[in-house]
């Protein structure tokens, strides 16, 4: 195995911790699996495992490459509650969060955002994906790590650019936050009065530019997939991910990437500098905003 100058076993257990949740496995079902104690799996969770035949059987248990539970090369996670436990992670140590996000970085939603979430993730599962119990249970773990991660933001306040495209703040004010297209009249308005109400506090942040917070409305054509940078003291990481908490979320299918590699940060660094750069901000953001409240908002 890499020597710990290398490899942070901290790192290792933080992920094992994040593919656990995201295989909805409790410690103690893990841990029987694993023919090991509870206590011996909460000390792998904490990064004090050294034997790579643990590690082996671990990620063997888990469905996951021994590489992307060590953290070597590339990172595969093909779980929503895996992934935004692993941002959760991530946030821990950040200085500075960069993201392109649909329709607007979570972490800067109001409290009755999550609120309306748990409905339009409820809905957004078929019926023929999964009983209403595990829908009711996947959601109730999602959120539990999404309101952690914000907490956790108001409590550290680490820089965060958010860049949000004018065309998602579009669809968000005509549709409302919706996890289909077949819902009632009524719905459909409650859900476009909240993205009003959403849009109105984007506005107030572009107005007042609070401290540490940058936001910048992109209007050019913008990647399908939304990818967050973390740049922590030492190290940055970029995460590329098909999941989303917008208009008709995805909390099911796909593959998300997180990647220390050089090559990948320095291409999206360049990509998000670019963006940042060509994006309305501040008082152009604002007014941009407002008229496109007044023309799409209900």
């Amino acid at each position: 195995m890499p020597d710990e100058e290398t490899i942070s076993f901290s790192d290792i257990g933080a992920r094992l911790r994040a593919y656990r949740l995201g295989k909805g496995l409790s410690p103690e079902t893990l841990a029987e699996k694993l023919g090991m104690s509870r206590a011996a799996l909460y000390r792998a969770e904490k990064g004090e495992i050294r034997k790579i035949e643990a590690l082996t059987s671990i990620a063997a248990e888990l469905g996951v490459s021994l590489a992307s539970l060590m953290g070597v090369g590339v990172e595969y996670v093909s779980s929503a509650v895996a992934f935004f436990e692993r941002m959760r992670q991530l946030e821990q140590n950040c200085e500075q969060i960069i993201g392109l996000f649909s329709p607007v970085s979570y972490l800067l939603t109001s409290d009755a955002y999550d609120d309306m979430l748990r409905e339009v993730l409820l809905e957004s599962i078929p019926e023929s994906a999964m009983s209403a119990p595990a829908a009711a249970d996947l959601v109730a773990s999602l959120l539990e790590i999404l309101r952690a991660r914000k907490t956790a933001f108001h409590q550290r306040q680490p820089l965060i650019v958010s860049l949000i495209a004018s065309a998602d703040l579009e669809r968000f004010l005509l549709h409302g936050l919706i996890g289909r297209h077949d819902l009632p009249a009524d719905v459909v308005r409650a859900r476009r009065v909240q993205a009003r109400r959403e849009a109105e506090s984007i506005l107030e942040m572009l107005r007042e530019e609070p401290i540490g917070i940058q936001i910048g409305i992109v209007r050019e054509p913008v990647p399908a997939t939304s990818f967050q940078i973390f740049r922590q003291n030492g190290r940055s990481l970029v995460a590329i991910s098909p999941f989303r908490l917008g208009e008709q979320p995805n909390i099911r299918l796909g593959v998300a990437l997180i990647t220390a590699a050089p090559e990948a940060m320095a291409l999206h660094e360049e990509i998000a500098k670019g963006l940042w750069q060509d994006a309305l901000k501040g008082k152009d953001a604002a007014e941009y905003l407002e008229a496109m409240i007044d023309k799409y908002a209900v």
